[in-house]
């Protein structure tokens, strides 16, 4: 029991010892500096310089830009590059589907293969109305508070872009005979305007050129998309004096009527409308005499 007592006490003692370490001058053997020092203090004041080298290097890991230099760790202004590029493909990739969509309705639209239904009202705002007798028109409860909440949006609206568009008026592409009126049971979405050749067709409104090329069937084609919703396409062409991208105003001339295309049979105008993806009856709105 006696030598199980002295060993604990040689370690303490052993820890607590004094020791000093003195600093001197070689040649002079001055004494310069001295410190007084334990076993124990060594030992905490290594682990204390430990634990801080510790510390700061992973200070300098995780909030430095140093720790790009490490192998395994990627660059911030690397990550920060590759997030944005992402967005703008996404972006990109939305706006390439919503062109392809439109695109395809162009499409549908030169090649006449849309459900039409026939519009005979007083104003161009009416004519985005369907005059369907088939078809259910009583509002739901979610279309009354939707239209309950723009009604009050507009009331209160001050800004300049608050426009009525009754103001919208179309102005006649050419004036002339019609040969063949807008017949929606044979599919012929348009009216057929007799013309002289070369005579100057005008665009029916302001509006954004969005085709302008040339179809076998329908010859030179020119399409101009104008405000509310509304479309105007120009077939048989002789030539076209605007292209794809070009912005033109009502009564600018476009293109010059001619006789191109195989489903052509003399020198005439083919002009539709379309409101919202629908064909109307440009009658209703123009006067070709």
């Amino acid at each position: 029991m006696s030598d199980k007592k002295k060993k604990p006490k040689k370690i303490k003692k052993k820890l607590l010892d004094k020791y000093r370490l003195v600093i001197l001058n070689e040649d002079t053997f001055e004494e310069r500096l001295s410190f007084k020092l334990t076993r124990l203090n060594v030992f905490v004041l290594a682990s204390i310089s430990a634990i801080t080298l510790i510390l700061a290097t992973y200070v300098l890991i995780a909030f430095t830009p140093l720790r790009e230099y490490i192998p395994g760790y990627s660059s911030t202004a690397l990550k920060k590059r590759a997030t944005e590029l992402n967005y703008r493909a996404d972006s990109l990739q939305r706006k390439v589907d919503i062109n392809q969509r439109y695109y395809e309705s162009i499409k549908k639209m030169l090649q006449g293969d849309l459900s039409a239904s026939d519009f005979n009202k007083d104003s161009i705002i009416e004519a985005v109305k369907l005059e369907v007798s088939d078809v259910d028109l009583n509002p739901t409860a979610a279309d009354s508070l939707l239209r309950e909440k723009v009604d009050k949006e507009d009331k209160y609206n001050l800004f300049e872009s608050a426009t009525s568009a009754t103001n919208f008026v179309l102005f006649p592409p050419v004036h002339g005979t019609i040969s063949e009126p807008y017949n929606l049971k044979e599919k012929h979405y348009a009216i057929d305007i007799v013309v002289a050749k070369d005579t100057p067709i005008k665009s029916a409104a302001d509006g954004t050129v969005i085709f302008a090329e040339w179809t076998a069937s329908t010859g030179y084609v020119i399409i101009i998309e104008h405000s509310q919703g509304l479309i105007s396409v120009y077939k048989h062409n002789a030539a076209l004096t605007k292209t794809q991208g070009d912005l033109v105003k009502a009564g600018e001339v476009i293109a010059t009527a001619g006789n191109t295309g195989d489903l052509s049979t003399g020198p005439h105008l083919h002009f539709e409308l379309w409101n919202d993806g629908y064909p109307i009856n440009p009658t209703n709105f123009i006067d070709f005499k």
